[in-house]
């Protein structure tokens, strides 16, 4: 089945490079594909990419991949990964582009300067894992970071004072307690279990190593160098790089052409040195528009909020809102060119209020459109709870699904106060106008009032995961339940295990479509939009650093991240985020976001 794609469809780092040129006299029988990855994979294409260039996203990436199985002049393709960071769903999605290749009778052959988790995953898929010469291997699990403020907020002087519905929700407990409860710690034991026993029987499968072999080998692997991995089956050459193509050419007893062409990347405008040139550009307004019938997918990859989605900043994380993809949905049903939707979902969740805003516009939508639904890293939370809009649901064997169940509450600041001797009078008017006072903790009834509103809430998620998904049993999937990979669709808490790939190509089969194309949403900003976009987020533009409740944000927000490293200061603006929902809304549906995993 033929796709064409949209030109916006491209935003991951992916470039195509000419290692060594053949000389024009050779004529070789060899020839193989060279692709590098670089960074971390990104789902849709940048807001400014009509104008700065396009990247290709993953989806491009995977086209390529599985493109060269098309091409008879190739023996092979050769992918390296240079600082590539990828998630499980990334790998599960790149490997099965990789065995579809393998099945074609191609060789795929991965190169990594050095192997962390991911590299060493990914490669399992393929024919050989090459390390670079004395480059370093590490493998050390999944290990897990949860952190639990209840005894620094009270040092502090503040209380967390929430309510949660399902006993296996936890996304309180980091506030509320000073460890897990035995149910959290039962739920997060168990989805660890499991993702590590996805990551270790993926290298079994691609290493084909026994047991026994590859658990001797993880012993030394937590940190070892790439002559001992290539011991330990790991790994299956340690080779320079200058030294690559002598390398192959002894593999094959021929010499060997590199291919470049794999993906073509587009380089977007060139503005160079005329200013006029530049003004031309700076004039433009993108076009997301489709030339003929095409797919819209729609991307839900971060926090879940109500009005405009963000990008986020150094002070709080990204953001999808509700008022963004309703218009989007809109938009889609609009168009008549847009035969379907895909719904690409990588969210912990959110607003309970704008989810449930979305999860109708998604019911309006598919009325009229076939609306599947592609898991990524996570459907949690609110994001399953946009999940079951949509008529079917794929997972990745590395997506973690469920956390049914609602959290709300406040924090109480009243011995904060008396500790900074600030004397805090309330004054309230009106039943129930001190409900959210941020000097005291709930009364009983109070408390009370706060769950029956809670459970209304849960009432209206379980609803709808029992609507969307009519043979589920919620006994056994809702109360913050999480599960990952095939305990999804033997929970029939979704359909098929498959990456975006699998989710387009089976909606276009089933809508009969040979030809289409791929638009994403949110489409490209205009440069208006974008600045607009940036005053709002920074308060206008302030220089050298971010102005933010009196204090300079730059210098503190770089602290910051130096102090607890990318993963962990993401985690706290992630967790910021949801903290905020709750504030202004009092009741949420998000899981724990104060989780560090090691790559």
């Amino acid at each position: 089945m033929g796709r064409r794609f949209s030109s916006l469809s491209r935003t991951f780092m992916v470039t195509s490079a000419l290692l060594l040129a053949a000389t024009p006299t050779v004529q070789a029988d060899v020839k193989l594909g060279w692709l590098e990855i670089s960074d971390s994979p990104i789902g849709h294409p940048s807001p400014l990419g009509w104008l700065m260039g396009e990247e290709p996203t993953m989806l491009d990436l995977i086209g390529a991949i599985e493109s060269a199985a098309e091409r008879d002049e190739l023996s092979g393709i050769v992918i390296r990964l240079k600082d590539a960071k990828l998630t499980m769903s990334q790998i599960d999605e790149l490997g099965a582009a990789i065995s579809n290749l393998r099945d074609a009778d191609k060789k795929v052959f991965v190169f990594s300067e050095g192997y962390g988790t991911g590299e060493l995953l990914l490669a399992s898929y393929a024919d050989q894992a090459i390390i670079q010469s004395g480059g370093a291997v590490s493998f050390p699990g999944v290990f897990m970071q949860e952190m639990y403020l209840a005894d620094a907020l009270q040092w502090v002087g503040l209380k967390a004072d929430f309510v949660q519905i399902g006993d296996y929700k936890g996304a309180n407990e980091t506030m509320t307690r000073s460890g897990p409860s035995d149910a959290w710690d039962e739920n997060i034991s168990q989805l660890l279990d499991a993702l590590y026993a996805h990551q270790f029987q993926t290298l079994l499968r691609g290493r084909d190593l026994e047991e026994y072999q590859l658990n001797n080998a993880l012993e030394e692997a937590w940190m070892t160098e790439a002559d001992r991995a290539v011991d330990l089956g790991l790994l299956d050459a340690a080779v320079d790089l200058p030294e690559i193509s002598d390398y192959f050419e002894e593999r094959y007893g021929e010499p060997i052409v590199w291919v470049r062409n794999l993906l073509d990347n587009a380089t977007g405008p060139s503005i160079g040195q005329d200013p006029f040139a530049i003004f031309s550009l700076l004039s433009k307004s993108p076009d997301n528009d489709p030339d003929g019938p095409a797919i819209a997918v729609l991307h839900i990859d971060a926090q879940i909020v109500d009005g405009e989605s963000s990008p986020g900043g150094m002070t709080s994380g990204a953001s999808v809102g509700s008022r963004t993809v309703r218009n989007a949905l809109e938009e889609i049903l609009a168009n008549d060119d847009y035969k379907g939707l895909v719904l690409r979902i990588e969210s912990p969740g959110g607003s309970a209020i704008a989810s449930e805003i979305i999860w109708q516009g998604i019911r309006r939508v598919a009325e009229h459109k076939p609306v599947w639904v592609s898991v990524g890293s996570m459907a949690a939370s609110g994001g399953y709870y946009i999940a079951v809009a949509g008529d079917k649901i794929y997972v990745n064997s590395g997506s973690i699904v469920g956390s049914i169940g609602v959290v709300g509450g406040k924090i109480s600041m009243g011995d904060l106060f008396k500790k900074l001797h600030i004397n805090v009078v309330s004054r309230a008017r009106g039943p129930r106008a001190d409900m959210f006072a941020s000097d005291r903790p709930w009364t009983d009834q109070q408390r009370q009032l706060v769950s029956q509103k809670m459970k209304q809430t849960y009432d209206l998620f379980v609803s709808r995961v029992e609507a969307g998904r009519e043979d589920i049993d919620v006994s056994k999937t809702a109360e913050g339940r999480l599960f990952v990979g095939q305990d999804i669709i033997d929970m029939e808490m979704a359909d098929e295990l498959g990456g975006l790939t699998d989710c387009l190509n089976d909606l276009a089969f089933d809508l009969e479509l040979d030809s289409y194309e791929v638009i994403h949403f949110p489409g490209p900003l205009s440069l208006e939009d974008f600045f607009e976009q940036a005053a709002k987020q920074f308060g206008g533009a302030q220089a050298p650093g971010v102005q933010a409740l009196g204090m300079q944000v730059e210098p503190f927000a770089s602290f910051a991240r130096d102090l607890l490293g990318d993963d962990g200061f993401d985690a706290m603006l992630d967790a910021m985020t949801a903290m905020q929902v709750i504030r202004d809304e009092h009741v949420a549906l998000t899981m724990p976001r104060i989780l560090i995993l090691s790559k």
